[in-house]
Formats: C-alpha cells, sequence, structure tokens
C-alpha cells in the first residue's frame, strides 16, 4: 500500500531560512531595512542586488531590482506576499524595533497581541507587508480546556512596549 505522503509532518527543525523581495529602488530598500530596522549589509551586486542580514548570517532577506526596477507594487486584490515576519528573539528586541519605527515616522498599519506573540505591522518603501514580532515561551500560550492553541488578536500596548525599550 502507498504511504499517505500528506499525513506525516514536516521535520519539526525545518525554518524558513530567507525572503527574497522584488524592490523599485535598491537604495531606498536598503534604507528602510539596514538603516532603520538595522539589518546588516552582507553583500552587494552593484546597484540591482543586495543581501541583508542579522548577526552575519549569509542572508535573511535578498532585496532586488532585476524585473521591477522603478517597478510599482501589485495592485490590491491580486495574489502575491502578503507579508514577511521578522521574528525578534524578546520582546525587549521588539521594543528597540517600535522605537526605530517611531524615530523615523514609520506608521504602523497595526499593533496586535495574539496570545502567542506580540506584533506590529507595517508596510516598507515598495508596500510589503512586514510583521515584526517576538514569540511568547510555548509554556504561556493560550490554549482551550482540550488542549489545543486558542490564539486571538488584542489591541498591543505600544506605550507600554516602548518602555521595555534598551
Amino acid at each position: 500500500m502507498k504511504e499517505n505522503l500528506l499525513s506525516k509532518p514536516i521535520d519539526s527543525a525545518v525554518r524558513i531560512g530567507h525572503v527574497h523581495l522584488k524592490v523599485a529602488d535598491l537604495e531606498r530598500a536598503l534604507k528602510f531595512y539596514c538603516g532603520v530596522l538595522g539589518f546588516e549589509l552582507q553583500q552587494r551586486f552593484g546597484s540591482q542586488a543586495a543581501f541583508i542580514s542579522a548577526g552575519g548570517y549569509h542572508h535573511h532577506i535578498g532585496l532586488n531590482t532585476w524585473e521591477s526596477a522603478g517597478g510599482s507594487p501589485p495592485p490590491p486584490r491580486s495574489t502575491g506576499l502578503y507579508h514577511l515576519a521578522i521574528l525578534y528573539p524578546a520582546r525587549a528586541a521588539l521594543a528597540d524595533a517600535l522605537r526605530r519605527l517611531v524615530n523615523a515616522g514609520i506608521e504602523l498599519d497595526g499593533a496586535s497581541d495574539h496570545g502567542v506573540s506580540e506584533a506590529l505591522y507595517l508596510r516598507d518603501p515598495d508596500e510589503n507587508g512586514v510583521e515584526l514580532y517576538w514569540d511568547r515561551p510555548q509554556s504561556q500560550w493560550p490554549r482551550t480546556p482540550g488542549g489545543e492553541l486558542a490564539m486571538f488578536t488584542r489591541p498591543l500596548d505600544l506605550g507600554g512596549l516602548l518602555k521595555e525599550a534598551p
């Protein structure tokens, strides 16, 4: 009998390694991702592509203009990337990200407490959705009486978060 591969979960060590974004203007994208969010440039290919990361990794985010130089964002109600999510290691690190956004005058689309995580939502200069978040320890995740995950969406106290910025 043929084994149903869809019934087996993927290896629990699998991670999303990086995202590669098409951007209209590489310099503008670098000013946002490196200048505002604080990622570090790892490698650059002239004016067409750059690879950036946190902590010296080869790249968490690739930025390129190969098919998109001078282009416009996709129209509403079209398929594509909803958002990329950047996971911060602790609440204080997310607070630092919020401080950076406030100092740069970047508006948020939203800010939510999901029980399992706290998240900030915004747009990059190319209108790509960006989520900045941290995960609470799994032992603190909300669960139903039956043990199932019980995520929710509530407003995030931005003032309280900012107080934790280093």
